[in-house]
């Protein structure tokens, strides 16, 4: 059997961090391939290293001294090498880094040095190979990543390779410039390892035991998660829970590896399994709620709308036009309500009104703003009657009033549209119901 085990910044913020991941891959000989993020917070006032690196690259960009800053970056890892009592010396990368900051090598080449640097720690601790990502991951001449590419070069080297540390979060242009995912990509990164390394299992690791049930910020101590489905937990992230990286899903979902989230603080919790179908009973009806803020919905009314052909395409357009995309649509005989992002909307509304006044000559057109939206996903609500029912009259007995209802085709998700002001209050509600009971 072989692993995949990547490690977040949090887990390997400090040299006793690190000494709990080394027990955690020395603990399972199937942990061939280790990808390490760079140093995160050691306390809540601390900063990351990624962040320390945008910092110092920043000062060198306007042509200053940023020897200071650079000093306290490398006195980050002193203290890990310390800490961990190795004979290990970062004095030259230091210096290459030096020069390249001076030469204005980019912010990309900045930000992945935490990782670099962190992974050449991690190969000595662990005593496996290091591999530079920058000479397996690649991005095409756009800044696309190039999977073909990468998948053919990184699978040659793992065959090299009985155990390795592949640093996370960046790869290289076709120039040989560094290129770096977007913040959180060390999740890609070990994605990508799993599926060029063939593994049998992805272990993610974090400072959370899984994916939780709902908002541990509106939840006290909601349920863990014991399996989810890919697609399960892209409705969810799509509404805003976030424990991976999205872009992370896709390698390891077309391979059909499965993800493990896991916490390097608890490693006994077996966290949450991610897979691409199963049949496990799930414990509760929902599998999660997940809800966003921010809405707004434009509300439009026509007699006899529903035999004008043409009419939503025209609508449509006139949001595509003005570069605004929408979330969902419900509609019925001569209504038609459009939720886009507030945000976005606010800058444009006046030239959309207008742009629906002129192309469907609408009866009327009402917006209401500040609502969010509440995802309720769950591959057993297929199989069970009522779930719909049950979550109203949960929100009725609540006192909240629902703006909105929207359920797919393949029922694995029911939408809701509350207002902003009842959305901790429904998802309270939702929760009480399904799991509490």
């Amino acid at each position: 059997m072989k692993k995949v085990v990547k490690f977040g910044g949090s887990s390997l913020a400090s040299a006793e961090q690190f000494k709990k991941v080394g027990n955690i891959i020395r603990a399972d000989e199937s942990r061939k391939y280790v990808v390490p993020s760079a140093p995160g917070k050691r306390f809540s006032d601390d900063t990351k290293v990624t962040d320390m690196l945008y910092g110092c690259y920043a000062v060198a960009e306007m042509g200053k001294d940023f020897s200071k800053e650079l000093k306290g970056i490398k006195a980050r890892y002193e203290e890990i090498i310390k800490g961990l009592n190795l004979k290990l010396s970062l004095d030259e990368e230091f210096k290459t880094i030096e020069k390249n900051f001076k030469e204005k090598a980019g912010k990309d080449y900045a930000a992945s040095r935490g990782e670099y640097l962190n992974g050449i720690i991690m190969a000595n601790y662990l005593g496996y190979n290091f591999i530079d990502s920058a000479e397996v991951i690649f991005f095409d001449a756009e800044g696309n990543f190039d999977a073909e590419k990468t998948n053919k070069v990184l699978k040659e080297r793992l065959q090299r390779e009985n155990r390795a540390v592949i640093p996370g979060f960046y790869g290289s242009n076709p120039d040989g410039t560094v290129r770096t995912f977007s913040r959180g990509g060390s999740d890609v990164t070990g994605s990508i390892v799993a599926k060029a390394g063939k593994v049998d299992l992805y272990e993610n690791w974090t400072d959370v035991s899984g994916f939780l049930v709902a908002d541990p910020r509106i939840i006290d101590n909601p349920k863990v998660i014991t399996m989810i489905t890919y697609k399960e937990l892209r409705e969810l992230s799509y509404m805003g829970a976030t424990v991976l990286h999205e872009d992370a899903i896709f390698p390891v979902r077309q391979a059909g590896i499965p993800i493990n989230i896991r916490n390097t603080n608890a490693p006994e919790d077996a966290g949450t399994m991610i897979v691409k179908s199963t049949c496990h009973t799930p414990e509760y009806v929902i599998t999660g709620i997940a809800g966003t803020k921010g809405f707004v919905a434009v509300n439009i009314e026509k007699d006899m709308m529903n035999s004008e052909i043409g009419f939503g395409r025209k609508v449509l357009e006139i949001f595509e036009k003005n570069g605004i995309s929408f979330e969902h649509m419900p509609s019925g005989i001569d209504t038609m309500t459009i939720f886009v992002e507030q945000k976005d909307f606010e800058g444009k509304e006046q030239q959309i009104i207008a742009g629906i006044e002129r192309e469907v000559e609408p009866d009327s057109i009402e917006l209401e703003s500040e609502l969010a939206l509440i995802a309720v996903v769950g591959r057993g609500m297929k199989a069970t009657r009522g779930t719909a029912g049950k979550i109203f009259s949960a929100l009725a007995n609540a006192k909240v009033n629902v703006k909105m209802i929207d359920q797919g085709s393949s029922e694995l998700n029911i939408i809701i549209g509350v207002s902003s002001c009842d959305f901790e209050t429904a998802i309270k509600a939702i929760y009480d119901v399904f799991v509490q009971e």
